[in-house]
C-alpha cells in the first residue's frame, strides 16, 4: 500500500468482525421480520462458527510469532496482533458464547417481540469485545474493547426484570464504572511514563533506567491490575460476583463465568507482556491478589447452599489460580495462565449447562438448591455423570485430569521462580478446593430421598430438557472429556 495508509488484514480481524457483523445482522433481521426469532440464534451461531474457524490460523504458533494488522504506515507499530495465546482465548470465547446461546434458546418463546434479538445481539457484541481485547495493542483499542466486553453484560443481567436481577445489574454497572475509571487513569499514567500509546515491551523499556518515570509506570501497572481485577473477580474487587451471578438468568451467569473472564484475562495478558522487561518487582500485587482470591473464594464457597452462589465463589477462587503464574516473569507464565483459564471455563460451562437442564426438569427453585442434587446420579445418570466430571475437573481430581494438569501447569512457574510462600498457599487451597467440590459431588452420589407424592416422582423422570440445552451439555461434556484424555491439546493451542 502507499505510504500514509494503515494496512488492514480482514482475515486476521475475522474473529472480531464475525460476531460484530452477526449482531448487526440480527438487529436488521428483527426489524424486517420480527416473528422469525429462532432465526436470530441460527445467524448468531453461524457468525460464532465463522469467527472460531478464523482463529485456527493463529493456534499453536511459536513464541514471538503473531499475525498482525492495523499497522501504521512506514513500518510503524501494529494496533492488533494475534499470537497463539490470543487465538486460543478467542476460540474458547467464541465457543463459550455459542454454549450461552444454546442455553438461552429455550427461553425465546417467552420473550416479548424484539427481546430475542436484543439478547442475541448483546451476547454477540460482548463476545466481539472479548475477542478484540485479546489482540489489541494500543491503549485506545484496548480500553474500548474491554468495555465492549463488559457493558452489554449489564443489560443482559438486568433483562430478567426480577428484583435480584436489577440488584445484580446495578452491582455490575457500579463495578464496571469504577473499573473503567481505574483503567483510564492507568492508561494516562502509562502514556505519561512511556510517551507511547502502545502496550508493548518496547514502550516499557524506555523507562527501565529512568528513576523518575519508572515509579509512574509501576503505579500504572498496579491500577491496570486493580481495574481488571474487578472484571476478573479478584479479591478485593469481587463483591459484585455472587449477586450478579445469582440475579442473572442462568445462561447469562454462564456467560459471565466464561466469556467475560476470558476478556478480562486477555486484557491483563496484554499488560503483563508489555511490562515483563521490568522484572518481577512490578508484579508483586498479582501475587497478593492471587493468594487472597483463592483463599477467600474457597472459604466462602464452602458456606454456600445455593449452587449458583457456590459457582460464583468458585469463580473468585479459580481467578486466583488463573493469575497466579503471572506473578512471575517466567516465559511460560502467560501460557500457563491461559491454559488454566481454558480448563476452568470448560468445566464451569458444563456445570452451568447441567444446572440449566435441571431447571427445566425440576424448576428454578429446586435446581438452585444444593440439597436437591441428592441422588441425581441415580435419577438422571447422564446429567449426573456430566456434572460429576465438571466438579472433579474443577477440583483437580481424576478422571478430571484436565483440572489436575492445569493446576500443575499453573504452579510450575511459581515454583521455578522460588515463590515458596505463594506455592504453599496455592497447595493449601488446592486441598480446600477439593472439599468445596466434593461436597457437591457427595450429594450427587447419595441415595435419593423417598418422595411421598407419586406424581412428583413420575414427573422427575418424564420431563425432558430442551434439545438445545442437551446439545450444550453434550458439547461441553465432549470438550472436557477430550481435553482430559489429551490435556496437551490445550497446551499445544497455547504454543507450549
Amino acid at each position: 500500500m502507499s505510504q500514509g495508509v494503515v494496512t488492514v488484514n480482514v482475515g486476521v480481524l475475522l474473529p472480531v468482525l464475525a460476531p460484530a457483523i452477526g449482531a448487526a445482522v440480527v438487529l436488521v433481521a428483527d426489524v424486517v421480520a420480527q416473528r422469525l426469532r429462532r432465526t436470530h440464534y441460527v445467524v448468531a451461531l453461524a457468525s460464532l462458527v465463522v469467527g472460531a474457524v478464523a482463529t485456527f490460523a493463529g493456534l499453536g504458533m511459536g513464541a514471538g510469532d503473531a499475525r498482525q494488522t492495523l499497522c501504521l504506515p512506514g513500518g510503524g507499530q501494529c494496533m492488533y496482533a494475534g499470537d497463539s495465546v490470543a487465538s486460543a482465548l478467542q476460540l474458547v470465547a467464541l465457543l463459550a458464547a455459542a454454549v450461552t446461546l444454546l442455553l438461552s434458546w429455550p427461553d425465546d418463546r417467552k420473550q416479548s417481540t424484539g427481546g430475542t434479538a436484543v439478547i442475541v445481539s448483546l451476547v454477540l457484541s460482548a463476545t466481539a469485545g472479548a475477542t478484540a481485547v485479546a489482540g489489541a495493542r494500543d491503549l485506545g483499542s484496548w480500553l474500548v474493547a474491554i468495555e465492549l466486553a463488559t457493558l452489554p453484560t449489564v443489560a443482559l443481567v438486568a433483562l430478567r426484570g426480577a428484583r435480584s436481577a436489577i440488584s445484580g445489574a446495578v452491582a455490575l454497572l457500579t463495578t464496571s464504572l469504577v473499573s473503567f475509571g481505574l483503567l483510564a487513569l492507568a492508561a494516562g499514567l502509562w502514556f505519561t511514563a512511556t510517551s507511547s500509546g502502545f502496550l508493548t515491551p518496547a514502550a516499557a523499556l524506555t523507562v527501565i533506567d529512568d528513576p523518575a518515570r519508572r515509579p509512574i509506570l509501576v503505579l500504572a501497572v498496579v491500577l491496570f491490575v486493580a481495574g481488571i481485577g474487578f472484571k476478573l473477580s479478584l479479591v478485593p474487587f469481587h463483591a459484585w460476583t455472587p449477586e450478579a451471578y445469582d440475579g442473572a438468568p442462568l445462561p447469562i451467569a454462564a456467560f459471565l463465568a466464561g466469556v467475560s473472564k476470558i476478556a478480562a484475562l486477555a486484557g491483563l495478558l496484554v499488560v503483563i507482556r508489555a511490562v515483563a522487561p521490568l522484572g518481577a518487582s512490578v508484579l508483586t500485587s498479582i501475587a497478593l491478589v492471587a493468594a487472597a482470591s483463592m483463599t477467600l473464594g474457597n472459604i466462602m464457597a464452602l458456606r454456600q447452599n445455593g449452587v449458583v452462589r457456590l459457582l460464583a465463589w468458585s469463580t473468585v477462587a479459580q481467578a486466583g489460580w488463573v493469575v497466579m503464574p503471572l506473578a512471575t516473569v517466567s516465559t511460560a507464565a502467560v501460557r500457563a495462565s491461559g491454559a488454566y483459564l481454558v480448563a476452568y471455563v470448560l468445566a464451569t460451562l458444563l456445570a452451568f449447562a447441567v444446572v440449566a437442564a435441571l431447571v427445566q426438569i425440576r424448576g428454578s427453585e429446586r435446581a438452585r438448591d444444593l440439597a436437591s442434587y441428592r441422588g441425581l446420579m441415580r435419577d438422571h445418570p447422564v446429567l449426573g455423570a456430566a456434572l460429576g466430571l465438571a466438579l472433579l475437573s474443577l477440583a483437580g481430581l481424576p478422571p478430571g485430569v484436565l483440572g489436575l494438569v492445569a493446576k500443575v501447569t499453573a504452579l510450575r512457574p511459581v515454583v521455578g521462580s522460588e515463590l515458596w510462600l505463594l506455592a504453599v498457599i496455592a497447595a493449601a487451597n488446592a486441598v480446600l478446593g477439593v472439599a468445596v467440590y466434593v461436597r457437591w459431588l457427595r450429594a450427587l452420589l447419595a441415595t435419593p430421598e423417598e418422595r411421598a407424592d407419586e406424581k412428583t416422582r413420575v414427573a422427575v423422570h418424564t420431563v425432558r430438557p430442551h434439545p438445545a440445552t442437551l446439545v450444550a451439555v453434550g458439547f461441553a461434556a465432549v470438550s472436557l472429556v477430550l481435553t482430559s484424555v489429551s490435556p496437551q491439546l490445550i497446551l499445544g493451542l497455547m504454543g507450549s
